[in-house]
């Protein structure tokens, strides 16, 4: 019997943040799928993790993890630790520093938050351009059809508390002019 070959994914952090439970915007549910996801990379083995051989990713996975109360994001991140150099788990990628390099020539892209820059870059360089695992962070929900349009894929695994919180951060932002 042949295996299938693993899906490769990237997890943008906050992905792991929600997992560790420390989002007062993200539903129980969330925080669930943030888990099952996480779970299929370390527990099931059924998803191979992308990264930058740099350890870009992985240094801002360790800021950010160690805010508040360990949590499974934080196992997540042990994980990592024991084995990105690990091909049959990960896969390193070459890009330039913040992955400002292999980004798109559009516009509306240029005004995207420079520290995610190296998620999309990844993707980018990466030869089947995996999905980036996304939960709450509501500025992807705001280009995601400008993503779409780059060949960028992401997968909102918390479809409903993202655009809530997109919808209310324009709703407050138009409320102010």
């Amino acid at each position: 019997m042949i295996k299938p070959e693993k899906k490769s994914v990237i997890v943008d952090t906050n992905v792991a943040f929600v997992a560790n439970g420390h989002s007062e915007k993200a539903s129980p549910e969330c925080v669930i799928n943030c888990i099952e996801h996480l779970e299929g990379i370390i527990k099931y083995n059924n998803k191979k993790l992308v990264l930058d051989n740099q350890r870009q990713i992985i240094k801002e996975y360790e800021q950010e993890l160690r805010k508040g109360e360990p949590g499974f994001g934080n196992a997540f991140l042990k994980w990592v630790l024991n084995h990105y150099w690990e091909s049959q788990y990960c896969e390193l990628i070459n890009i330039s520093l913040g992955g400002l390099n292999e980004l798109p020539d559009d516009p509306e892209l240029g005004k995207f938050h420079k520290h995610d820059m190296k998620f999309i870059a990844v993707s980018i360089v990466h030869p089947d351009h995996p999905p980036i695992l996304q939960a709450i962070d509501s500025p992807w929900w705001g280009f995601k059809d400008a993503l779409e349009r780059n060949g960028i894929k992401v997968d909102f695994i918390c479809k409903d508390d993202i655009q809530q919180s997109y919808n209310h951060k324009t709703k407050r932002k138009r409320s102010q002019k």
